[in-house]
C-alpha cells in the first residue's frame, strides 16, 4: 500500500463506501481504486467533471484522479479543474501501467488485423503493433475498447487494455505485459470534499503539500517566487505552469513540495512566496507515497 500507517488511519476516518473515477470498468483508474481502497465501491464516470461532481454532491466519498504520467506528462484539464473545485487532495497513489493484448476466445494474433485502444495506450505499445502488422484504431478508453471488441464479436479485432479488462469482458489474453517501457507509471491523487488541512501530528514525517499560485507577467517573477523554497531548503518535486484566461497577462504555477505548512522551512518559504504572488491556494497536504522513496527528483 502507498499510504503510511498514520495516513491510513486518517483515510479510514473519512472513508465511506464509494470512490469515483473517470473511465470504464477495467480501466487503469479502476485498478488504482481497487489497489488503494479494495473495500470501497468504485464508480465509473464518463468525464473528470462527473467524477469531481460525485464527491462535491456527496454521492461519493472520494475520487481517484490521474494527474501525471511518466511518459505522457500531465493529464489534460486536471490542472484547471482541481484548483476551481471544492475538493482537496488527501492522498496519492502510483500505478505501474500494464497492457495486455486481448481478443475473443479462440482469436489468434495471426488472424488479427486491427487493435483498438486509447491513443496513449497505442503509443505506448508500438512494438507489438508493428511486429504483428496490426492497424491501430483510436478508442475513447482502454477498457472501453475491450468492451467494444467483446460486443463486435469479430476475431480480427483486438484490444490493448489493462489486465482487469480481460475477465470483465470475457476476452482471452493473447499477449501480456506488451507495453514498450516497463517503467511506465501514472500518479493519481485522491480527492475528498474540502476540509481543514490535517495538522502536522496527523501525518507522517514524509509529507507532500500541493499548491497553486499566480504571478504577474513581469521579469524574474518565477525566480523570485521560488527563491524562498531554495533558501529554506524545501525540495520542490513537481513544477508546472499554465496561462490563466485569454489575456496572457498572468501565469499560474502548480507545485508539490516536501513537507507540511507547519514545518518551519515550508512556513518561511510560503511567507516569502506571498511577496511575489497575488493568489496562493493550498490544494492539499497528505502522506507521501512509498513510491517516492525509489525516486529522487529535485527542481530547486
Amino acid at each position: 500500500m502507498d499510504i503510511s500507517a498514520t495516513g491510513k488511519e486518517r483515510y479510514l476516518e473519512m472513508m465511506g463506501n464509494k470512490i469515483s473515477y473517470q473511465g470504464e470498468a477495467g480501466s487503469n483508474s479502476n485498478m488504482a481504486c481497487t489497489e488503494q481502497f479494495p473495500d470501497m465501491q468504485a464508480v465509473p464516470c464518463a468525464s473528470f467533471e462527473d467524477a469531481f461532481a460525485m464527491v462535491e454532491n456527496g454521492d461519493a466519498d472520494l475520487a481517484m484522479i490521474p494527474i501525471e504520467n511518466s511518459l505522457a506528462g500531465r493529464v489534460a484539464d486536471i490542472h484547471v479543474l482541481l484548483p476551481e473545485s471544492d475538493l482537496q487532495i488527501v492522498g496519492e497513489h502510483y500505478l505501474r501501467i500494464r497492457f495486455d493484448l486481448l481478443g475473443l476466445p479462440g482469436a489468434t494474433l495471426k488472424d488479427a488485423t486491427e487493435v483498438h485502444s486509447h491513443i496513449h495506450a497505442l503509443g505506448q505499445c508500438r512494438k507489438i503493433i508493428r511486429e504483428n502488422q496490426l492497424t491501430p484504431v483510436i478508442a475513447g478508453d482502454t477498457a472501453g475498447s475491450a468492451r467494444e471488441v467483446s460486443e463486435w464479436n469479430d476475431p480480427t479485432k483486438l484490444s490493448l487494455a489493462p489486465p482487469m479488462a480481460a475477465e470483465l469482458y470475457g476476452l482471452e489474453v493473447l499477449a501480456s505485459g506488451v507495453e514498450d517501457d516497463p517503467t511506465n507509471t501514472t500518479r493519481f491523487v485522491v480527492l475528498a470534499r474540502e476540509q481543514p488541512l490535517p495538522v502536522r501530528s496527523e501525518l507522517p514525517e514524509s509529507t507532500v503539500t500541493t499548491l497553486v499560485f499566480k504571478v504577474r507577467n513581469v521579469p524574474s517573477a518565477l525566480y523570485k517566487a521560488l527563491g524562498g523554497f531554495a533558501t529554506n531548503g524545501v525540495n520542490i518535486t513537481r513544477l508546472e505552469s499554465y496561462m490563466v484566461g485569454s489575456s496572457f497577462a498572468a501565469t499560474t504555477f502548480m507545485i508539490d513540495v516536501e513537507g507540511h505548512p507547519e514545518d518551519l522551512p515550508v512556513r518561511l518559504a510560503l511567507e516569502e512566496l506571498e511577496f511575489f504572488t497575488w493568489e496562493i491556494k493550498i490544494l492539499g497536504t497528505y502522506a507521501a507515497s512509498e513510491h517516492r522513496n525509489n525516486v529522487s527528483v529535485a527542481f530547486v
